[in-house]
């Protein structure tokens, strides 16, 4: 089976959190986060199109500056989403920047930023090169509810969690796999190439079969007889990232939500259960938790994260306890 992105941890354990989504067709990758980016080649970052901040603790957004400044010289837009304040934050980090070498020949790169309200997108401004990055004020694109970003192939869903302030947890949801049997192609007598990307795309849309796919300058094919001899359909990726969230009673159910039945989850394991008076005070879950949630959910794969560095000379006991509630517990929460 072949996956729309391969998901990965940027940092270490106890580094800045932040999740490389890479797109396996097409030259494109997404960001969960925006920490130290410095093991990211620049190749790797001038892919990413999108951004989605949980918030904006320093952990959480330091990479911005580096990603900003690969980006000026593309023609290509970066859009950023985080919570509640968030364009206006971004607009106050270009203003602290000197731009009078900017003007009308400059390549017009546009930054994008917007406002997700942890049930729909309620702002969004765009910064162009050419304007020296004046902010211009836009309508925010209109998605169901829960919905922080969609695309033809895949949706980025969202809650807010409260970590003391809004803290956003992501879930890429692919609308559904095609998968392609290169053995059926050869006996249609059919090349593999970039049409079977249309093809694709066509199934994710529900084009009716009689729907013709131009293989090349001298062929077509009919979308249902591909359909019906070398695509095969499944359940589409799930990709959950979750950090930054008290461990009381309403972010748990908002959390089973986001995940359930998630392919691969990134959650935070801040602390260890015996250290939960520690969780409480900074609005964390434990590692035990982590895992519980995972199990409750019905996770295939969980990566844990954003570990403290109290816990640096016992560096594989968090992720340890992860697994242990994975395997046997049941999340213990607070009342909100």
């Amino acid at each position: 089976m072949s996956w729309l992105v391969q998901p990965r941890l940027v940092n270490e354990p106890f580094g800045d959190p932040c999740v490389y989504l890479d797109f396996r067709y097409g030259r494109r990758a997404i960001l969960f986060d925006l920490g130290d980016l410095s093991p990211l080649s620049s190749r790797e970052l001038l892919r990413v199109s999108h951004v989605f901040v949980s918030h904006t603790h320093v952990d959480h957004i330091a990479g911005f500056d580096r990603l900003f400044r690969l980006c000026l010289h593309r023609p290509s837009p970066l859009t950023l989403i985080g919570p509640l304040g968030f364009a206006d934050q971004v607009e106050h980090r270009i203003r602290s920047f000197t731009w009078n070498l900017l003007d009308e020949n400059s390549v017009d790169f546009c930054l994008r930023a917007m406002d997700f309200d942890g049930f729909r997108l309620v702002a969004a401004a765009e910064f162009h090169a050419r304007e020296a990055f004046a902010r211009r004020d836009r309508q925010a694109p209109e998605f169901s509810e829960g919905i922080a970003w969609a695309e033809a192939d895949f949706t980025i869903e969202s809650v807010a969690l409260d970590h003391g302030i809004p803290s956003l947890a992501f879930a890429l949801k692919e609308v559904m796999q095609v998968n392609v049997w290169r053995g059926a192609l050869s006996e249609m007598g059919l090349p593999p190439g970039r049409w079977l990307n249309e093809a694709k795309g066509a199934v994710r849309r529900g084009m009716p079969d009689d729907h013709t796919i131009t293989v090349s300058e001298n062929g077509a094919v009919r979308l249902g007889e591909l359909k019906h001899r070398a695509l095969r359909v499944a359940p589409g990726q799930v990709v959950a990232y979750v950090t930054d969230a008290a461990p009381h009673a309403e972010n748990r159910d908002r959390i089973l939500k986001l995940i359930d039945g998630a392919d691969q989850l990134f959650i935070e394991a801040v602390f260890l259960e015996r250290d939960r008076h520690l969780a409480e005070a900074s609005c964390h879950l434990t590692a035990w938790e982590a895992g519980a949630l995972a199990r409750e959910a019905g996770v295939r794969h969980v990566t844990p994260f954003h570990h403290s560095a109290r816990y640096l000379a016992e560096p594989d006991v968090l992720r340890q306890e992860v697994f242990e509630g994975y395997r046997t517990g049941e999340a213990q929460f607070l009342s909100a």
